[in-house]
């Protein structure tokens, strides 16, 4: 089996690690159960009356780069912790994770006047550096959280970090700072990846793109020796995580057909703009968990959608007709209904990938949620009014390390380097700060 594996690693594409299994105990090839740390990035903010308790019936906002404090703190000054009993009608894909995740309201971000608003509110987002503090450029851009905790993190994994991407569109209209959240440092972008297939065969494929299913076939193979060592249960669980890998596979295939008819018919818009956005999310999403999952990275970003494109997208079941999200953003007392469904349709993709992370079961009888930090969050805190400061943030997973099932209201001015630098602590990374972070988020921590 050493052999076979080592050639496998050879072919030019990584090697599918196997699941754990309880028949092979000590023989295992896991060598405990590694941290992991993932951020789910969505566009152009949210609706805050959908989004944050208390603000149901507030004002719709207006204006530019405001600084909205939200109605709950005006009711309650001294609120700071509370169980998260009821969910807002944007979180209620959630419901059934309550248990599982911290809201954490009240988080900022400091804007440098100089760049445009949706370029920096994403570019940013995992940097937060201080102002005018990054020299010979006009974005206060360094290196990114993923990729400082990847420098820890990343032990054995073929890839450091991952980063995934939504985007379909062929359009660049805008730079690159629009359309990605994870860069190695001021200037260096870390490119995201958007086509699923590309993605498959980065992870799974060999150089010869028809030789990808062999990879897959040739790791079943050398599976299939074990399978006289392996109790029933262990049985059950090879044959699930080898059905997914060929479940993508599936869904790849299918993608790709609806893409080639697509493309000959005559469309205002690139076709694949009309591809069904809940598949092609929740396929990008599958491709990141299993590469959690078999050890491929212990670090991923999952961008939902760039930043203020205007080229219209047809979600899934939302609208009869495709739609600008950024376009909606800025009429958002006559779309205000519209945009309060896309906000749910991105917390259900989200959901989602909670669930199948709290599916999958680790060495140690832990779930792939238990062992990753799997954080929802906009560089915006409302889309309208370019807002920097309470920004919409979801943070799941974690296990013994984080107390969870909580409301956490941080004082106003609270940078969200803080959550950052908690984070980065928490997957063994010894920095004394992060960014413009003034300390830990002290409530999130067991």
């Amino acid at each position: 089996m050493t052999t076979r594996r080592g050639f496998l690693r050879g072919l030019g594409g990584a090697a599918l690690a196997l699941p754990w299994m309880e028949s092979y105990g000590a023989k295992t090839l896991t060598s405990g159960v590694a941290k992991r740390m993932a951020h789910f990035y969505v566009p152009i903010g949210v609706v805050r009356r959908g989004f944050f308790p208390g603000e149901e019936d507030a004002t719709i906002p207006k204006g530019n780069l405001g600084s909205l404090r939200r109605s709950l703190d005006k009711q309650d000054p001294n609120f700071n912790v509370r169980s998260l009993d009821q969910l807002t009608p944007t979180m209620t894909p959630l419901s059934g994770l309550k248990n599982k995740i911290n809201l954490i309201t009240g988080m900022d971000r400091t804007f440098q006047q100089g760049t445009d608003v949706h370029a920096q509110c994403a570019s940013c987002y995992l940097s937060s550096a201080p102002p005018y503090t990054i020299k010979g450029t006009a974005w206060p851009l360094d290196r990114t959280l993923d990729h400082l905790v990847a420098d820890v993190a990343r032990k054995e994994t073929p890839f450091s970090t991952l980063e995934f991407s939504c985007n379909s569109h062929k359009d660049n209209k805008e730079s690159i700072y629009f359309d990605n959240i994870s860069w190695y440092g001021t200037g260096h972008l870390a490119p995201s990846v958007r086509d699923p297939r590309k993605m498959y065969r980065r992870l799974f494929s060999t150089k010869e793109i028809e030789r990808y299913r062999d990879v897959t076939d040739l790791v079943l193979e050398d599976a299939r020796s074990m399978k006289k060592d392996l109790g029933y249960a262990d049985g059950q669980k090879f044959a699930e995580y080898f059905d997914s890998i060929r479940s993508i596979e599936t869904q790849m295939d299918r993608l790709e057909s609806m893409k080639g008819e697509l493309a000959k018919v005559s469309f205002d818009e690139p076709a694949e703009a009309y591809l069904p956005r809940g598949e092609y999310i929740r396929l990008m999403g599958d491709l990141m968990v299993v590469a959690l999952q078999s050890g491929l990275t212990n670090v991923a970003t999952f961008m939902v959608g760039p930043e203020r494109w205007d080229t219209p997208y047809l979600f899934d079941g939302l609208f009869d007709k495709p739609m600008s999200h950024h376009g909606m953003s800025h009429n958002q007392t006559k779309m205000i209904e519209q945009l309060l469904k896309v906000d749910r349709f991105h917390m259900e993709q989200y959901a989602y990938l909670l669930k199948k992370m709290e599916g999958v079961m680790e060495a140690d009888g832990s779930t792939l949620l238990d062992n990753t930090l799997f954080t929802y969050g906009s560089g915006l805190g409302d889309g309208s009014t370019h807002q920097y400061n309470d920004l919409p943030i979801i943070m799941a997973g974690g296990g013994n390390q984080v107390k969870t099932g909580q409301h956490i209201n941080m004082p106003e001015g609270t940078p969200l380097a803080n959550l950052w630098l908690t984070q980065a602590r928490m997957m063994g990374v010894k920095m004394r700060r992060f960014a413009d972070s003034s300390g830990e988020i002290e409530a999130v921590k067991a």
